[in-house]
């Protein structure tokens, strides 16, 4: 299956199976989302990418300086966090084209706003070989605009232990809505795919296409 097939599939069991007073807040709080969302205030191509300083999945400071310093382009994933099916599903399909992105020169990185812990399990789960890095309270994903308040699912994430007060170390209930970006080596941003719905995201297929294009531009 495709990862859209894999994507649809989750969302059509998930709303079959969560109750009925969970998921009418869910929908309404989604909706409300959707209806303001601007895109016009979200990062775009063009835009320097904000220089950030992050904690890996081990507990050890990365930053965007050294993440570009490696040579090659940088594609940055921000994902809700290791208990969102969306995103793991998404995450597994980075980590199988990882060869590709390599053999393109690409640093591949995934954010989530979940402390270290959090994304050591999502590393584990899922034996990626790429950085998961902390942003801790959202911090960059609020200066990129793609912040998307998940509090109207507290009491359903409650009810099924998902705690992000604890996952997150702060108690906003924000998360980053899906985006990708591709950052050239002087950090600009190139290609940016952000999507206020969060039961989608981008195929790796199109953002290895995006660094096609980008050294077919350079050369």
């Amino acid at each position: 299956m495709s990862l859209a097939e894999q994507l649809s599939a989750v969302a059509s069991k998930a709303s079959s199976v969560i109750k009925p007073e969970f998921a009418a807040p869910i929908a309404a709080g989604h909706a409300k989302f959707l209806s303001t969302f601007n895109a016009a205030s979200v990062v775009k191509p063009g835009d320097k990418l904000p220089a950030f300083t992050m904690l890996n999945a081990t507990g050890q400071p990365v930053t965007s300086a050294s993440l570009l310093a490696k040579g090659g382009p940088l594609l940055i994933t921000f994902y809700r966090g290791e208990w969102c099916p969306f995103c793991n599903l998404a995450i597994a399909s980075l980590q199988k084209h990882l060869p590709e992105f390599e053999a393109r020169g690409v640093t591949l990185v995934a954010v989530s706003p979940e402390l270290p812990n959090g994304n050591m399990t999502m590393t584990e789960k899922h034996e990626l070989r790429f950085p998961v890095l902390t942003d801790l309270h959202n911090a960059l994903a609020r200066q990129l605009g793609i912040m998307y308040d998940q509090s109207g699912a507290r009491d359903f994430h409650k009810s099924v232990g998902i705690d992000l007060e604890a996952r997150n170390g702060d108690d906003s209930w924000e998360v980053p809505i899906p985006a990708t970006l591709l950052v050239d080596r002087e950090g600009v941003v190139r290609n940016a795919w952000v999507n206020p719905d969060f039961k989608t995201r981008l195929d790796p297929k199109v953002a290895l296409a995006w660094i096609d294009a980008l050294e077919m531009g350079a050369n």
